[in-house]
């Protein structure tokens, strides 16, 4: 019996990382929703793999914010390697993966900062201020950053820790306003800062940093005055342009989009050749992904192809301020990807459009053309047409194959019958030979 409780023990603290007295609540589907989603509470969650060695590196630091945050912020941990269901409602590609659930439960923040105490610490406390700053309506102390409105959630909220990580280091297209609480101007322009930032999401970030609090990268901007707006490009950055559009949101909107559109070159129709491309050009970040299998290269030769990869290309030029991803494979190659979008029952070629964040597809059911398919992805670009959760509630395994070198498929080469070593006899019967 002792042998057996030893065992019991053993097994259940290999399969989690923190134990009841670490301050850090075990999280699973059965009470995710209960305790976080639907709680009053801002929560600090980390999902990690049992397995996972820079989850277990992060344990004492990690407990060691629970315990500071104690009666401030809820601190939880998800086994994603066992609560499978959670890792994909919330797009966990990767261990550990930190989120916060603040203001709005059902968009949490990625944490990116550094993962010690102290930088986890002043992440979840940076989400709770904000989270009472929405509460209190108009966004307390002026900026941007969390006000309530149409897009408050979707301004971010920037510091001298974090902007080098989240703006300078990332591919993404920026605005960022510097400002000042007391600016009268800044409060004005708090309300069209954030719906502009709603309705550019998934296109161009808005940031806002107080400039009086986080003075190093207002000084390196030479920001003289409130608010001042930065226009930051695509890609690694290394400097910034001045913002010299009007301060509604619509004119906000518009500046941005032609800066886009000026921007943002035509997406690249990639090969799904192993499971990085895919959640390189598909995963949680990305708004929408298609997905399109063609006919084998033994079906439709390098002509063929080309033709089908022409019109995936002309669409990705249209649809290119929408920064979807655009994925090919070959009928065959990922059959576990084509089951789990319902792809491939009435043939090829097929295309699907994913949202992996939310889970769910949309199958084209009509022609495909320019035209059919052009018509489709207008249709959801306006949130119209029909969509399916994922089965599963995840993504399928991607295999490895090779990719496509361009060329017509070599036929099989048939191998004749060697009769050398047979004994004909004339007057066998025919059925013998």
């Amino acid at each position: 019996m002792l042998l057996l409780w030893t065992c019991l023990l053993a097994a259940t603290s290999a399969s989690a990382l923190y134990t009841s007295s670490s301050g850090v609540v075990d999280l699973t589907a059965a009470n995710f929703n209960k305790l976080v989603v639907n709680s009053d509470e801002v929560w600090l969650v980390e999902f990690y793999a049992p397995w996972c060695g820079h989850c277990k590196n992060l344990v004492p630091e990690y407990q060691k914010a629970a315990k500071a945050l104690r009666g401030v912020v809820k601190v939880g941990a998800v086994n994603a390697d066992e609560e499978k269901s959670l890792g994909g409602q919330f797009g966990i590609r990767g261990f550990p993966t930190i989120k916060i659930f603040g203001a709005n439960k059902n968009t949490p923040e990625d944490f990116n900062g550094a993962r010690t105490a102290e930088g986890m610490v002043d992440a979840a406390l940076a989400a709770a201020k904000k989270k009472v700053k929405v509460a209190l309506g108009g966004g307390g102390s002026g900026g941007s950053s969390g006000s309530s409105g149409s897009g408050g959630n979707d301004v971010v909220e920037l510091t001298d820790a974090n902007f080098d990580s989240k703006v300078l280091n990332s591919d993404d297209m920026w605005l960022v306003e510097f400002y000042a609480p007391w600016c009268g101007h800044c409060k004005n322009l708090a309300p069209h800062w954030e719906k502009a930032a709603g309705e550019l999401k998934g296109k161009i970030k808005l940031g806002a940093l107080d400039a009086t609090v986080h003075t190093l990268k207002a000084q390196k901007y030479g920001i003289q005055g409130y608010p001042t707006i930065k226009f930051f490009r695509p890609g690694k950055k290394t400097d910034a342009e001045e913002y010299d559009g009007g301060r509604t949101s619509s004119d906000i909107v518009t500046w941005a989009l032609d800066k886009l559109a000026a921007n943002v070159p035509a997406p690249e129709i990639v090969q799904i050749t192993d499971p990085a491309v895919f959640t390189k050009n598909c995963d949680a970040s990305i708004p929408l992904c298609v997905v399109t299998v063609l006919p084998h290269i033994y079906d439709c030769q390098a002509k063929c192809r080309d033709e089908y990869l022409e019109v995936l290309r002309s669409l990705g030029e249209k649809y290119k301020q929408k920064m979807w991803g655009w994925l090919w494979t070959q009928a065959g190659d990922q059959l576990a990807l084509e089951e789990s979008l319902d792809i491939g029952g009435f043939g090829y070629p097929a295309l699907a459009v994913v949202n992996v964040k939310k889970m769910k597809y949309s199958l084209l059911r009509g022609s495909f053309s320019k035209q059919g398919i052009d018509e489709f992805l207008r249709d959801l670009s306006y949130g119209r047409g029909n969509t399916a959760p994922v089965k599963g509630a995840a993504l399928a395994e991607i295999v490895s194959v090779d990719a496509w070198d361009g060329k017509d498929a070599e036929m099989p080469v048939e191998e004749e019958l060697d009769l050398s070593d047979v004994d004909l006899d004339d007057d066998a019967p025919k059925d013998e030979l």
